[in-house]
């Protein structure tokens, strides 16, 4: 009786602290372009998810400089290799501040969504705004898109990831694009506000 209540409490033990993955796919944002590693939002959001009793997930930085949605797509194969159970999808800002038409970015991000449902990896959706000096046509056309596309496929949504962060300097680097320490976490609070009942 007692090798099998061993194995019972070990079983459950195992079952208790499986660990769960997170990806995280971006672009210099989710890199943390500027700041240490562990002070680019993703970090910070696995100290924040384990601090609330989440212990088990693990954040994978899965962000790359100068990403597209086109660029993020064909990473997503390579990057699943390590079986996430998450993935929230970060990416869209440099096709919007290289002025890459929305429709073809919304394609991009239809097609990663759908390659990560068909692998069984639950999938949110961070959105971004374009500032006001792109023209109300393509930022209406530029939020929008997430705000479909979260709609289509019934994701878990944040509908702006920079919320509270961009166009502040007070968290931003000098370049005024990109978030400073102070930046991140607040990101990663943005975050985690939605992601702690997602999980």
């Amino acid at each position: 009786m007692r090798p099998f209540l061993f194995l019972l409490i070990l079983l459950c033990s195992s079952f208790s602290f499986a660990q769960k993955k997170l990806i995280v796919l971006g672009d210099s944002l989710t890199e943390g372009y500027g700041v240490a590693k562990e002070a680019a939002f993703p970090a910070v959001l696995e100290k924040k998810l384990h601090a609330s009793g989440k212990k088990e997930w693990t954040i994978i930085n899965a962000g790359v400089s100068g990403s597209t949605t086109a660029s993020g797509l064909s990473r997503m194969k390579w990057v699943f290799k390590s079986k996430p159970d998450v993935v929230l999808l970060a990416l869209g800002a440099n096709d919007g501040l290289r002025g890459l038409k929305v429709e073809d970015s919304e394609k991009h991000l239809a097609q990663s969504i759908e390659y990560a449902q068909s692998q069984k990896v639950k999938v949110i959706l961070g959105g971004l705004y374009m500032p006001p000096n792109y023209g109300k046509d393509y930022t209406d056309k530029f939020k929008k898109m997430y705000e479909s596309l979260a709609k289509k496929y019934k994701l878990t949504f944040i509908p702006f990831i920079l919320d509270k962060v961009a166009g502040n300097p007070k968290y931003n680097l000098a370049d005024g694009i990109h978030p400073n320490e102070e930046g991140h976490k607040i990101i990663a609070d943005n975050v985690f506000s939605v992601l702690k009942g997602a999980l």
